[in-house]
Formats: C-alpha cells, sequence, structure tokens
C-alpha cells in the first residue's frame, strides 16, 4: 500500500465532514427557520460521499480491514462531526501499518 492511498482518504474525509457539517446547518435553517434551499447543497455532498466512500474502501481493501471496521469507517462519514475523531485514528494505525511494511521490506534491499 502507498501513502497516497491513505492522503486521498484523509482528504475525502475531512472534505466530506465539512460538506455534512455545511448540509446540517442548511437542513437545520431550511425546516427550523423557513429559509433556504438545500438542493445543491446536498448534490454536492453526496457526490463527494461517494467519492469518500470509493476511497475509504480502497484504502480499507488495502489495509486489509477487516469488514466491521470498514463499515464503522465508512459509517463515520454519515453522522456529523465523526470523521473529525475517526480519521486521526484510522491515519495513526495505517501510518503504523506502512511503517511496519517498509521495515520488513528494508533488510531485503539491503
Amino acid at each position: 500500500m502507498k501513502s497516497n492511498v491513505l492522503s486521498r482518504y484523509r482528504v475525502m474525509a475531512y472534505v466530506t465532514a465539512v460538506w455534512l457539517l455545511v448540509f446540517t446547518v442548511a437542513i437545520i435553517a431550511k425546516y427550523g427557520f423557513d429559509t433556504g434551499d438545500t438542493m445543491l447543497i446536498s448534490q454536492i455532498h453526496g457526490v463527494l460521499f461517494i467519492v469518500y466512500v470509493v476511497f475509504a474502501f480502497d484504502l480499507g481493501s488495502k489495509a486489509k480491514w477487516p469488514f466491521g471496521k470498514l463499515l464503522w469507517v465508512l459509517a463515520a462519514g454519515c453522522i456529523p462531526v465523526a470523521s473529525f475523531f475517526v480519521e486521526p485514528r484510522i491515519t495513526r494505525e495505517v501510518r503504523a501499518q506502512l511503517a511496519q511494511t517498509e521495515a520488513e521490506a528494508a533488510p531485503a534491499e539491503a
């Protein structure tokens, strides 16, 4: 696994989380205060979420996560602010896995 797989996931986790917060505020404004329209925001978030799912699935398959962990990471993209807590944890785990893989490959190259 390459580190760019993790980078893509991290970027999409944050972008999707921010748009989910924007969408949540727009929904509250629309239904709580009868203002605004959420169509454009919901469509943008929907597209970004699909990209997030693809990148999270790619990372999970390359990191050989169990299915439950993959579902946990995907669910974090559906809950406002959850990605801000899940992403750093996943990043630490994957970076440790990358470092271990590099350390195991280093003696073979020497």
